[in-house]
This record gives C-alpha cells, sequence and structure tokens, in this order.
C-alpha cells in the first residue's frame, strides 16, 4: 500500500536568497490573483484557454519564468474547482498568503543535500534542517509537488512524500491493543496482556477552555485588532493540539512496535453526537480533534509494520468485558466510571471501552486466521 505524509522541511537560504525567495512568493502571489480574477469574470477552467489569455503577462508584467507560469494556472483552477465540489457560492478567490507551488524537478530538485528551487533569476541552492527528517531523505520515498512558505520570518518546504509499504498481514499479527479516546482521557489503551495506559485529557481541556475564554473576550471587543489576535490564538491552538496528537500517536506505536493491531472507534458521526450535551461544554466537546488522532495513528501504525482498524462504537462503553452483559446503567458517565449490574465488575468506563475494543480485534483476528 501506499503510504503519503507531508514533511514540513525548514531551509536555511542566505540573505541575498532569501530576499530573491520572497520576491518570487510575492510575484506568484500576484500572478495567482491575475489569473484569479479572470477565471471569475469568464468561469473558464480549462487550463489549456486560459494559458493562452494570461501567459504573456504572467511572463511580462510578473517576470515569472515558464513553469511558474503553469503553476499559476494549475493553483488557481485548483482552487476554484475546490470551491465548485463544495457547492460554495461562485466568488472570486484571493490569494493572499505568499506561497508557491513547486514541481518536483523542474521548480525544485535534491542535490548533494541542498534544495535547489526555481526563482525569478534563476535556481538557488539552499541548505535544510535535518534533525528528526533523516528517514524521509534515505531515498525511499518518491517527492510530489511542495509548497514554499513563509511563516514568522522563516521559509519551509511542505513536500508530500509517497511510499510503497507492505501493509502487515492478519496471519502475522501477535498483539492487539484496543484504544478508546475521549476528553477525560485523550486515549486509553489496553493490550493482549491485560494492561493499561492512560493519556490523561484535563491538561488539554483546560487549555481549550483558556482558549475559548480568550476567544470570547475578543469576540466582545469586536475590534479590527481583536479579529486579527481570533485568528492567530486560533491557528496556535491548532499547532498546539496537532503536536498533542503527534506526541500520543507516536508514544502508542512505540510503546506497541511492530505486528500491532490498534483497533479504534469509528468516530464519523461524533460532531452531531456531542453537539447535543450541554452548551457550556459544547466547544470542548466539538473540536477535540479525534479524526486527526486516529489519522496520525494509522500513517505511523503502517510505517511502525501495524496497522489500524476502526470499528463501530456503540455500546463499547456500556457492555461489561467480563460478563457481555449491555447496559446504559453499567455506565456513570458523571463519575467516569463503569459497574456492571450484572456481574458487578468495576473499571474505569474509558478502560472499559479499550477493552471491548481490544476483544473486538481479537475476535476479528481469530475468524479471519480460521478461514484462511
Amino acid at each position: 500500500m501506499q503510504v503519503t505524509i507531508t514533511a514540513k522541511v525548514k531551509i536555511k537560504p542566505t540573505t541575498e536568497q532569501a530576499t530573491l525567495l520572497q520576491d518570487t512568493l510575492y510575484a506568484y502571489r500576484h500572478g495567482c490573483n491575475f489569473a484569479s480574477a479572470l477565471v471569475f469574470e469568464t468561469r473558464q477552467l480549462v487550463q489549456t484557454t486560459l494559458h493562452r489569455l494570461t501567459y504573456k503577462s504572467l511572463r511580462g508584467q510578473f517576470r515569472l519564468r515558464s513553469q511558474m507560469a503553469q503553476s499559476v494556472l494549475k493553483t488557481v483552477i485548483a482552487r476554484y474547482r475546490s470551491l465548485k465540489s463544495n457547492s460554495h457560492d461562485w466568488t472570486k478567490v484571493r490569494f493572499k498568503k505568499p506561497e508557491y507551488d513547486l514541481v518536483w524537478n523542474r521548480d525544485y530538485s535534491l542535490t548533494k543535500g541542498l534544495f535547489s528551487i526555481n526563482t525569478l533569476e534563476g535556481r538557488v541552492k539552499v541548505p535544510f534542517e535535518t534533525k528528526g527528517m533523516e528517514p524521509y531523505f534515505d531515498g525511499s520515498w518518491v517527492y510530489g509537488t511542495a509548497k514554499l512558505v513563509y511563516k514568522y520570518g522563516k521559509f519551509f518546504l511542505h513536500i508530500p512524500m509517497t511510499k510503497e509499504i507492505e501493509p502487515a498481514c492478519e496471519e502475522h499479527i501477535n498483539q492487539v491493543v484496543g484504544i478508546d479516546v475521549g476528553i477525560n482521557f485523550v486515549a486509553v489503551s489496553y493490550d493482549s496482556q491485560g494492561k493499561s495506559l492512560f493519556f490523561t485529557g484535563k491538561t488539554i481541556k483546560n487549555k481549550r477552555s483558556h482558549y475559548k475564554y480568550l476567544r470570547k473576550q475578543l469576540q466582545q471587543k469586536g475590534t479590527a485588532s481583536a479579529r486579527r489576535r481570533i485568528k492567530r490564538i486560533g491557528q496556535r491552538e491548532n499547532r498546539w493540539m496537532s503536536d498533542v496528537n503527534h506526541q500520543v500517536s507516536k508514544a502508542l506505536v512505540n510503546r506497541y512496535g511492530p505486528r500491532t493491531l490498534f483497533v479504534i472507534e469509528d468516530l464519523k458521526g461524533v460532531r452531531v453526537a456531542t453537539e447535543r450535551v450541554r452548551v457550556k461544554d459544547r466547544y470542548e466537546t466539538v473540536s477535540w480533534s479525534f479524526h486527526q488522532l486516529r489519522q496520525m495513528l494509522a500513517y505511523k501504525a503502517v510505517l511502525h509494520g501495524a496497522k489500524v482498524m476502526a470499528v463501530d462504537p456503540r455500546y463499547t462503553s456500556q457492555a461489561c468485558p467480563k460478563c457481555g452483559h449491555t447496559e446504559k446503567a453499567n455506565r456513570n458517565k458523571r463519575t467516569h466510571t463503569f459497574c456492571c449490574c450484572a456481574c458487578q465488575y468495576q473499571s474505569n468506563d474509558d478502560r472499559i471501552g479499550a477493552m471491548n475494543l481490544q476483544r473486538i480485534g481479537m475476535e476479528y483476528i481469530v475468524e479471519v486466521t480460521t478461514s484462511v
């Protein structure tokens, strides 16, 4: 199977190279806005037609090189097609961020440990930060169309990397781990040896509440600077939550290693369900990034020779893992405890969810191996 990740690589240009890269970024952005205005007026999304209408201006007025002009058209067309596919109103797409799409081996390449990047004045060769990125430059990954990004006074290359990896077969699985995700605990695991691992969510919940309070105060002000700060806070919160999910998924994969089947809840409808909670608790619940954690765990598991399986989450926190008795009264959400009304087995309710998920995974493995 193919695994694709986006590596965010920090590059380190000299002062002269940085000026060249900035000039290229801004020229590319202006070129995108020029092409976008034409697409908005004509509703023309055929690249060959747009090429005839814009190529001379992109080359002459904006000084873009030939390949850059083609990339501008592809970038603009992709944004408008995304607009249509998401059923949004036909509005003019505006490019505000200094970004530049680079095609592998045409706009950028990797030679002797340096990235060669196309600019308005030709190619520049820049070093990059390799710490923690060594596995992605071992020659086994295929690079796709990257994005040059300028943020916080620094340059980054966002590179989609693809690799063919042999998936773990059910016959080779030697342990099953159930993972219950939630608010009180970000994740709770239960393995084949009967051991559990808890990742507390208290700190995260408190920080989410803090961001919610800040956002409310700024919304009440309603000034332009307050709106700008709300945007910055949202971006900071997203980066922080992504980092938390990276740490949790990495810890789980490193703890259990290869030939592991991770069983996790399929939470596709979680937003609809969580919107039924009390209004004062709704933000912390709805904004939780369960899907992102699952995605991170999935690709990290594949890279480590493990596998992730998503299952129906219904009754996983209400069913007793000892006697099988399923009843809503078994679980006390207020105290986060589980007590079986039939056999009196007691435990943490999130741990019970992980135990039931692990049992589902074991039943699946037995079924697969006996049918072969």
